[in-house]
């Protein structure tokens, strides 16, 4: 490891200029100060450009591209990193000023952990909500945590750069819950530090997320499920559970589509459900 740790910020951002600003500012106030923080804009009309071009601070590295999705902007702005350690901020999150300088000193107390991530604080509509049970921050080995739900917020995580070499980039063919499904690869090879701070805070609730305006989100849940079916990489106790998990939420989506009368897409995820227990790798999930 490096005697000065580095960061490289990627802030993605499409039409939140109003957000921006907030979540820009938060990283340049940052006590720890050594960083960049590169800004990937994915076809913003808002006027994003501008803003961008107003800030002086030299650490900032802005690049505007075509709009292809939020999984295209971070992986672009990965491939411009120069750090060996990689933070992610959604341009409508924000981070206490303490954020990298306390995950700095994780970083050279565990310096066996390629994946850390804090505690958060989640507004919604401007109230402050609480926490529930299922919510809860894991640490250590935590792929079965990772199955239900997204369990690590990206905006919380700084990951080692080689990370990525092992287990991949974000999945670009996945419209939402791609840090879903990053998360099932990250967890199913390597262990998370949890640094029990909140210093990360989240606002949600708004129409323009991802969350809130796309139907089925578990679809794509189910989808990165599947990969890890037939990635082979899980040993037989993980591959059971995981199995388990997504016979569940094929069973559930098909219930909820069948309530929406979408007949079609009900059956055929009744049907991906059915298959019985199997061997890792099973060559039957390579074409659901």
């Amino acid at each position: 490891m490096k005697a000065q740790i580095f960061f490289s910020v990627i802030i993605p951002t499409f039409n939140r200029r109003a957000f921006l600003e907030t979540a820009v500012n938060s990283v340049l106030a940052q006590t720890f100060r050594n960083l960049e923080l590169i800004v990937v804009d994915d076809g913003s009309t808002d006027g994003t450009k501008e803003l961008m071009s107003s800030c002086e601070d030299k650490r900032i590295v802005y690049f505007h591209q075509s709009n292809h999705g939020v999984s295209h902007a971070r992986n672009r702005g990965l491939e411009l990193t120069r750090g060996d350690f990689i933070a992610f901020l959604d341009s409508d999150d924000r981070w206490n000023p303490e954020k990298l300088e306390k995950t700095a000193e994780y970083i050279k107390n565990f310096q066996g952990i390629s994946i850390f991530h804090t505690e958060e604080i989640w507004y919604r509509r401007g109230k402050l909500l609480n926490h529930k049970k299922k919510h809860k921050k894991p640490s250590g080995r935590v792929y079965r945590n990772t199955l239900p739900l997204c369990c690590i917020s990206i905006s919380t995580a700084v990951i080692k750069k080689d990370v990525f070499d092992t287990v991949g980039t974000f999945d670009e063919t996945l419209e939402a819950c791609e840090d879903y499904d990053f998360w099932l690869r990250a967890a199913s090879r390597y262990e998370v530090k949890l640094i029990p701070e909140a210093l990360t805070i989240k606002d949600g609730g708004r129409s323009d997320q991802l969350s809130s305006s796309i139907w089925g989100l578990d679809r794509f849940r189910i989808k990165a499920l599947r990969k890890m079916l037939c990635s082979g990489l899980l040993n037989a106790k993980d591959h059971k559970i995981t199995l388990e998990e997504f016979k569940k939420k094929c069973a559930i989506f098909a219930a909820g589509a069948e309530k929406r009368k979408k007949t079609k897409e009900a059956e055929y995820y009744r049907t991906l459900a059915a298959p019985t227990l199997a061997a890792p790798g099973l060559h039957i999930y390579k074409k659901l």
